[in-house]
C-alpha cells in the first residue's frame, strides 16, 4: 500500500528543507564570508606562511594516520571475524573506545603519558625525542581518535562473507599471504577504501585531541582547524573563513570520493549476487 501523496510530499519537503538549511546554507555562507573583502584578501589568507604550514601539517598527519589505520583495521577485522578466542567480545568493545571518550580527554591522556614532566616523557627527552607539542603528538592523538573507522567498516563486511573462500584456498595449498592477497583483499577492497575515506575525513577535521597536544605554536604545530580557531579568536574573521573554506573544499572532495566508492561497492555486491 502506498502512502498518501500529501505524506510523501511533506516528508520530501521536510528532508529537502532540512538539507538546505543545515547543510547547504552554512557552506554557502562560509564561502560568502571568505570572499567578502575580495579575492585578494581571500588568496592572501590561503597563501600566508602560517596557513600553508597548517595545511602541510594537516595533510602530513592524514598521510601517516590513514595507512596505519588501514593496516590496523584489516588486522583487527581479520582477528575478530576469522578466529575464535577468549576475550573477543572485550576486544570488539575496545574498538569503540575512541567513540565513547571525548577527544579532549584523549589528548590529555597522551599529555599525562608523554609530557615532558612524566617519567616516560623525560626518558624520551634524553633520547632527543619530543612528542607533546610537536608533530608526533599530533599524529598519535589523531591516530587514537580515528583508528575504529576502518575496522568498524570491515568487520560486518568480513562477517557476511564468512571464511569458506579462505579455507578453500588453504586446502588447495595457498599460504597465508597468498590467501589474503588473492582472496580476502579483493573481497574487501571497496569497504577498505570506504573506511579509509572516513578515517581521512576525521583526521583532517580533528580539533579537540590535537588542540591539547599541539601547544598551538603558530606555523609549527597548528593544523588547519587550530589555525582557523586562532584567526577567529584574533578577530581576523574574513581570514578565518577563507582558511575554513579549505576544509570545506576537502570535505566536498571527500564526499565525492565517498559517493563514488559507495556506487562501486553497491555494483560489486550486485555483481556477486548475480
Amino acid at each position: 500500500m502506498k502512502d498518501p501523496l500529501w505524506v510523501r510530499v511533506t516528508l520530501i519537503a521536510v528532508t529537502v528543507g532540512f538539507f538546505l538549511l543545515f547543510l547547504v546554507l552554512p557552506l554557502v555562507l562560509v564561502f560568502a564570508e571568505a570572499l567578502k573583502k575580495g579575492f585578494e584578501v581571500f588568496w592572501a589568507a590561503w597563501t600566508e606562511p602560517a596557513a600553508l604550514a597548517a595545511v602541510g601539517l594537516t595533510l602530513l598527519t592524514a598521510f601517516i594516520v590513514v595507512p596505519l589505520n588501514a593496516v590496523f583495521g584489516v588486522a583487527a577485522a581479520w582477528a575478530v571475524t576469522k578466529f575464535s578466542f577468549r576475550g573477543k567480545a572485550f576486544l570488539i568493545s575496545l574498538l569503540d573506545l575512541p567513540f565513547a571518550v571525548s577527544p579532549v580527554i584523549a589528548g590529555l591522556i597522551f599529555v599525562l603519558l608523554m609530557g615532558s614532566r612524566t617519567p616516560f616523557g623525560e626518558w624520551l627527552g634524553t633520547m632527543g625525542i619530543k612528542v607533546i607539542f610537536s608533530t608526533p603528538g599530533i599524529v598519535l592523538a589523531t591516530l587514537f581518535v580515528t583508528f575504529p573507522f576502518v575496522a568498524r567498516e570491515l568487520i560486518p563486511l568480513m562477517q557476511a562473507q564468512g571464511r569458506e573462500e579462505e579455507e578453500a584456498a588453504l586446502t588447495l595449498g595457498a599460504r597465508g599471504w597468498q590467501v589474503f592477497r588473492r582472496v580476502t583483499l579483493p573481497n574487501i577492497k571497496w569497504g577498505l577504501l570506504y573506511g579509509m575515506v572516513l578515517c581521512n575525513a576525521r583526521a583532517i577535521g580533528e580539533f579537540g585531541a590535537v588542540s591539547v597536544v599541539s601547544g598551538h605554536i603558530r606555523g609549527q604545530t597548528n593544523t588547519v582547524p587550530l589555525h582557523i580557531e586562532i584567526l577567529y579568536s584574533s578577530y581576523e574573521i574574513t581570514a578565518s573563513f577563507a582558511v575554513a573554506s579549505i576544509l570545506v573544499f576537502l570535505a566536498l572532495v571527500t564526499i565525492g570520493v565517498k559517493g563514488w566508492l559507495e556506487t562501486r561497492f553497491d555494483k560489486n555486491e550486485k555483481g556477486e549476487a548475480l
